[in-house]
């Protein structure tokens, strides 16, 4: 559904990779062009949650959880998609965030909290590991919970609820060819597949890089995403019986938040 596999704060989640699966059937109702459409989104009720206190940055819901010092400078952290990440106060009420796979920008994020501490807005631009154009995401949350004195007021527990997003992110493309299938999408990610289970290499992407499909029944297949041979994700895909929405129920196996996403055949 989108070619970024950031989600939120830790890193926008990729909606191309929560599409990713076609059928075997030349008239696979997979087939075809799908734009996400985020208004109809259900996102996790499960809060993400962060703090700066003390000039050090804490990622509490990142799988695995981390901290490092919100100095502006590159820090080197394990088991993310990215290599390093720099987290800069920007002012009272905003933080800026930079990840680097090797010495290129993965995403770039500006976090900016309302006046009343209640609402958390985060601009996020992606820029693609095959060099094409960037990426752009707005996520809006609310607070759960009350603010703490003690710490930057763009800290705490945030639930998303409303998403916005270019389209050279939300569209994903698929075309079985007798038992295999491939994904494409605008900003470089690709694989072909069969329904066989086994692991297919992932192109393009920082967030995966193998992918395994299993088929349901005709209109419903289970996608499998991994990195570095860890299981990231797992999401069911269902088409409906008309053909004309798909639907995502995608399950993030790092951190136990499950959303669910809807796409339109183009």
């Amino acid at each position: 559904m989108s070619s970024t596999r950031h989600y939120a704060f830790c890193a926008l989640v990729s909606m191309a990779a929560l599409f990713a699966a076609v059928a075997s059937s030349a008239q696979s109702p997979f087939d075809g062009t799908w734009k996400t459409d985020l208004s109809r989104t259900k996102f996790s009720p499960k809060p993400l949650t962060f703090y700066i206190s003390g000039g050090w940055y804490h990622c509490v819901s990142c799988s695995p959880a981390f901290d490092v010092l919100a100095d502006g400078q590159d820090h080197a952290v394990a088991g993310q998609s990215w290599d390093t990440i720099s987290v800069t106060i920007v002012d009272p009420h905003t933080i800026a965030i930079i990840t680097r796979k090797g010495s290129s920008v993965d995403y770039e994020q500006t976090r900016t909290v309302s006046a009343d501490g209640k609402t958390l807005t985060v601009k996020s631009t992606g820029h693609p590991r095959s060099g094409g154009p960037p990426t752009n995401f707005v996520t809006i949350s609310r607070r759960s919970g009350s603010p703490h004195p003690d710490v930057h007021a763009t800290s705490g527990n945030w639930i998303v609820e409303h998403q916005t997003g270019s389209a050279n992110a939300l569209l994903t493309t698929y075309k079985t060819n007798g038992d295999e299938i491939t994904m494409t999408s605008p900003t470089g990610e690709s694989y072909t597949a069969k329904f066989d289970g086994n692991d297919y290499p992932v192109r393009g992407s920082y967030g995966w890089d193998a992918v395994s499909l299993r088929k349901i029944n005709s209109h419903t297949i289970e996608e499998t995403d991994k990195r570095a041979g860890t299981v990231t994700n797992v999401t069911t895909l269902i088409v409906s019986s008309d053909g004309r929405t798909m639907t995502a129920v995608d399950t993030n196996k790092l951190t136990g938040r499950v959303t669910t996403f809807v796409a339109i055949k183009q």
